[in-house]
């Protein structure tokens, strides 16, 4: 009998021990995060979200992960990024153009790499920042590469870039994007042994559109429209690569999604299954503002899997938060939805709308309605193709009770009048305009 109880007691200790290793392998340590912004990239710029050009390695991050389908920017890059990096929306911050850029400064808002290095993180920004105030330096960022504006390739644009707070030469027949992409490879190999958070505001596919180091000469402007398209996937694969090479896939969450819709002059080639989509870039329509959104954590995240969730550029801030183990800053009205247990392939808690907001225009949508600040209701189920207008005095019960919904949430976002908010946020405090933020 003793024997019998011996050998009981110790299969039970052994699947205790088993249980905690599983337990232990199912719950990950905290990943390392990269987030690839590219620019100007909409659904019809990538192929795995119907686009036509040739995308190999963003669909590789595609299958071997989850797509989310509905993803929701800020129409234009300065809002869309200072809603990503801060968890807030326009009227919040104040940032609701391009022209608008002082309008946040670091006293008054706290970004993602100032929340990430709380918990233990090492940070760096790659590339564009020119549509918020002051540079990554002065944001928290450990490390960075900048330059100022958009679309930047080539030493004729702009000869100069700036790398940790020293001024620098961009040598000739130097190609921008691929220092940038040896900037991130060199401080993810220097930072392998500690968590770490890069953001990764990509020049592609900004105009203008020029020749990239693999075009050939004599190439026509669709032509080198697919080459830049091509280009950025490639420094995707190569990210990737570097990525395995460290043997780090594993423990890096990779992101790569656009800051906003397609630009004018790529609209008639992006298209999606190729139909053209509704709007784009600097619309309030969905070809304005949805835009491809991946994630891949080997292990972690579902392969092959579409989410069809709503997910607005704010819920990167909590989402980071929750994964990294971070406290969200106390004392300031966050609007920010955590993804996290969506990206770990759970069902998490989703958001039942969006809002999305440009320079005096907004708009809340759900999964099958979206009212503007004019009061149009749309009926979305020919989106992103198209956008059905439903008359104001419609006796749809469904759109009615739409539009009762949406603009009870509407109402408890007050979106800023065109072009004033920046200017007044500019001035020292904003004479304390941030109590009711």
């Amino acid at each position: 009998m003793n024997r019998i109880w011996i050998a009981a007691l110790g299969l039970c200790v052994a699947c205790s021990v088993a249980a905690a290793v599983a337990a232990e392998k199912a719950a990950p340590e905290k990943p390392n995060i990269i987030l690839i912004l590219s620019d100007d990239v909409g659904l019809g710029d990538v192929g795995c979200t119907g686009g036509p050009f040739k995308t190999p390695e963003i669909d590789k991050l595609a299958k071997g992960g989850t797509r989310f389908e509905y993803c929701y920017a800020t129409p234009l890059c300065g809002p869309s990024r200072c809603q990503l990096l801060t968890g807030r929306y326009p009227f919040r911050t104040g940032l609701i153009n391009n022209n608008s850029h002082q309008a946040i400064q670091p006293g008054r808002e706290v970004i993602i790499p100032t929340m990430m290095k709380k918990a233990g993180y090492v940070t760096a920004s790659a590339g564009k920042w020119g549509q918020m105030a002051l540079g990554p330096g002065e944001w928290g960022f450990d490390e960075y590469i900048v330059f100022p504006g958009s679309g930047h390739y080539w030493r004729e644009q702009a000869p100069r870039y700036k790398m940790n707070g020293e001024q620098k030469d961009l040598a000739e027949e130097q190609y921008l994007p691929d220092l940038m992409h040896e900037f991130v490879v060199n401080f993810i190999t220097h930072h392998k042994d500690k968590p770490f958070f890069v953001y990764y505001p990509m020049s592609h596919i900004h105009g203008p559109i020029l020749r990239t180091p693999d075009s050939k000469a004599g190439a026509n402007k669709n032509e080198l429209y697919a080459d830049n398209v091509m280009y950025m996937d490639k420094l995707v694969g190569k990210l990737m690569a570097e990525l395995d090479r460290l043997h780090l896939r594993e423990k890096t969450l990779v992101l790569f999604t656009g800051d906003n819709g397609t630009a004018r002059f790529g609209v008639e080639a992006a298209t999606v299954n190729g139909r053209r989509i509704s709007g784009q870039k600097a619309t309030m329509l969905e070809g304005g503002s949805r835009v491809p959104l991946i994630a891949n954590w080997q292990g972690v995240t579902p392969a092959s899997k579409v989410n069809h969730d709503l997910i607005d550029f704010s819920d990167f801030f909590a989402s980071f938060a929750e994964l990294g183990g971070a406290p969200l800053p106390e004392g300031v009205k966050l609007d920010t939805h955590s993804f996290a247990a969506q990206i770990r392939g759970e069902k998490g808690k989703p958001r039942d709308w969006v809002y999305v907001e440009l320079n005096g225009k907004s708009y809340v949508r759900d999964a099958r309605f979206k009212l503007t600040n004019g009061g149009e209701v749309f009926y979305l189920s020919e989106a992103p193709y198209k956008e059905l207008p439903i008359a104001r005095d419609t006796t749809d019960t469904a759109a009615m009770a739409a539009r009762k919904h949406l603009q009870e949430i509407l109402d408890q976002l007050p979106t800023a009048p065109a072009g004033t908010a920046g200017k007044k946020a500019g001035k020292a405090g904003k004479k304390k305009a941030a109590k009711q933020l």
